[in-house]
Formats: C-alpha cells, structure tokens, sequence
C-alpha cells in the first residue's frame, strides 16, 4: 500500500502541473491554478503514510538531526510521508509561480519549462523564477517612471 501512496502522491498533483504547463491561458485552468485546496488530495496521502509512523516523525521534527532523519526516512511510511509533503509543497510553489508569471505579463512558453524545472527540482526552479521576477518587476517599474516622467532626467 505504502508504494500505492508514494505513486498516487505525485499523480494527484501532475493534472494541475500540465494544466500550468499546457493550457496556462485556459479559463478553467487559471481558476485550478488559483486554488490553494489542489494539494489538499497530495495532503490526504500525506496524513495516511504519516499517521502510522507519527512518533518518528514527531521526533524527526520535534528534534531535528541527521541521524533522525534518516531514521524517518528509512521506514517505507516516512519516506513516502515525506515525498507526499514535498510534492504538495512543490505543487503550491508552482501554483504561485504560475500565477505571479500571469500577472507579470512572464510569456508561457518561457515559464512551461521553468514549471518543468519545477517539478523536478523545485529549488532550482524557484531560484530561477526569483531572478527573472526580480528582473522583471525592475524593469516594469522603470518603464512605470519613465512613463510617468520621474525617471530623474533633468
């Protein structure tokens, strides 16, 4: 059962990751982007592979070390406990990425790879979002002063 959860985790979560991916300009998915309870299938999954291994994963985070931790993850349980949070966490960063490109005018065949990246490895993902929103926000509010004529030219 627990390798049944560990797969359905991430297979709860991938529809809304093609929609971001596919159909970003698409009504339907928009409204799904902009839902917080998408991850909340990923967390039922979660909460079934966390119950039986509560007490390690209590003191997993209660008190964290290396050592626990891999204790944790060494149980089928807490291993696809926290598979399941990583992909319900990945997931919510991906909505937000998809919807702050939305509102940055960010072109989707630019952010359909970063989304990718995301999946796959979500630190890298959001570090690469971070600069190009970054970039992009300094850009807009240059372009907003210089429209506006308080661009400091003399």
């Amino acid at each position: 059962m627990t390798g049944f959860l560990f797969e359905l985790s991430f297979w709860l979560a991938a529809p809304v990751w093609l929609l971001m991916i596919f159909a970003p300009a698409w009504g339907p998915t928009v409204r799904i982007a902009g839902s917080p309870w998408t991850v909340v299938p990923v967390l039922l999954v979660y909460l079934a592979l966390a119950i039986p291994v509560f007490p390690e994963l209590w003191t997993a985070v209660r008190s964290p070390d290396l050592d626990t931790f891999r204790d944790l993850t060494a149980l089928a349980d807490g291993a696809g406990a926290v598979w399941a949070q990583v992909i319900a966490w990945d997931l919510l960063i991906g909505q937000w990425m998809y919807r702050e490109a939305r509102r940055l005018g960010i072109s989707a065949l630019l952010m359909g790879p970063l989304l990718v990246l995301t999946i796959l490895l979500s630190p890298f993902g959001l570090l690469v979002f971070l600069g190009l929103r970054a970039a992009r926000s300094r850009r807009t509010t240059r372009a907003d002063l210089a429209a506006t004529g308080a661009g400091g030219a003399t």
